[in-house]
């Protein structure tokens, strides 16, 4: 028979836990948590409003990013990943992917969060989606106010394996897709862009001024998806991983979906059924026009679509140096489609 020795629980305990001392920590740990919150998403609000675009750094810690990073790596090793792809009427599949590579030469997988082995990416959308309610639904927050945010796509998850991969100067949303907001989060350890290059460079329109902003783990940028920040990827050389999604804006994203259901029944098409994340078409200067296909369901479909998810933050109301070169236009036609 096994007896305790232990009588006194008040010398058991080193320290006590009285509740209304339990109650007060914790009231003070979530107002200094909001606090910080509160002030991130001013922060954010201000950059967006000044400067087009905002930079988060150490965003979810370190233990994250690397669970987050681990689950890349492990859906990169498997074989997940597909070359981003470009379609055009006025070139064979074999030319197009000449031409895929001299624009943009990452590869990437669409991921829902709901998928196995992707929980902690899941979490960083989760993550993401309260900061851009909360930034869309605040108080004075000038151009964002002008928005309504209710849905995203699925995270595009995106590999450039080193040896001068890159992706050329291009815009997210040049034709009202529906489109606003662009936030990228990084996962690159100890990323030394003098080194490693792999740069983005926003360049702001009107200006020549250039945001160059290295790809470094656990960083979080947003920036307007549309013409005012063509954008590019410097050559990578060595592996930089990288997490995309796009926020739309509840009317222009309809007034898409408007414009493709007219374009589809004027083209006599029979119904708007293929799907495809949406991601950025490129248009070089004097070159046919090319449509980003990274998830094609049918060989030769222009009709890229833009399904789009809604988070639950979002859907209940609640949550908590110069650049060169031509700028290539990025597109895609609308869908009516919901992903989840």
């Amino acid at each position: 028979m096994i007896t305790s020795t232990t009588t006194d629980y008040k010398n058991f305990f080193k320290h006590s836990a009285h509740p209304a001392n339990a109650e007060q920590y914790f009231r003070e740990l979530l107002d200094k948590r909001e606090r910080r919150y509160e002030d991130l998403c001013r922060n954010i609000i201000n950059d967006m409003n000044q400067y087009g675009l905002s930079v988060v750094d150490d965003f979810l810690g370190v233990e994250k990013g690397l669970k987050i990073l681990n689950e890349v790596r492990s859906m990169y090793n498997a074989g997940a990943f597909q070359d981003g792809q470009l379609v055009s009427n006025m070139k064979t599949d074999a030319q197009l992917s000449v031409v895929s590579d001299k624009i943009r030469g990452d590869k990437i997988k669409w991921v829902g969060g709901d998928e196995p082995g992707c929980s902690n990416v899941a979490h960083l959308t989760n993550q993401i989606d309260s900061v851009v309610y909360r930034v869309n639904t605040m108080k004075d927050n000038g151009i964002l106010g002008n928005y309504h945010i209710k849905e995203r796509t699925r995270a595009m998850v995106a590999c450039y394996p080193g040896s001068g991969t890159h992706y050329v100067m291009h815009v997210d949303n040049p034709t009202k897709d529906g489109r606003v907001i662009t936030a990228i989060y990084y996962l690159n350890i100890d990323w030394d862009a003098r080194e490693s290059g792999g740069i983005l460079r926003i360049r702001p329109t009107p200006g020549t001024t250039v945001a160059d902003i290295e790809p470094k783990f656990d960083r979080l940028i947003f920036f307007w998806s549309d013409i005012r920040n063509p954008h590019e990827v410097q050559p990578a050389h060595r592996t930089r991983y990288a997490i995309t999604v796009w926020y739309f804006d509840a009317k222009e994203r309809e007034e898409a979906l408007n414009r493709a259901k007219l374009d589809s029944k004027t083209n006599n098409m029979s119904s708007i059924t293929q799907q495809a994340e949406p991601d950025s078409t490129t248009t070089p200067a004097a070159t046919p026009t090319y449509t980003s296909l990274p998830e094609a369901t049918a060989s030769g479909s222009t009709a890229n679509q833009l399904p789009a998810y809604t988070p639950a933050s979002m859907s209940t109301g609640t949550g908590t140096g110069t650049g060169t070169g031509a700028v290539a236009s990025s597109s895609c036609a609308a869908s009516n489609e919901i992903c989840t």
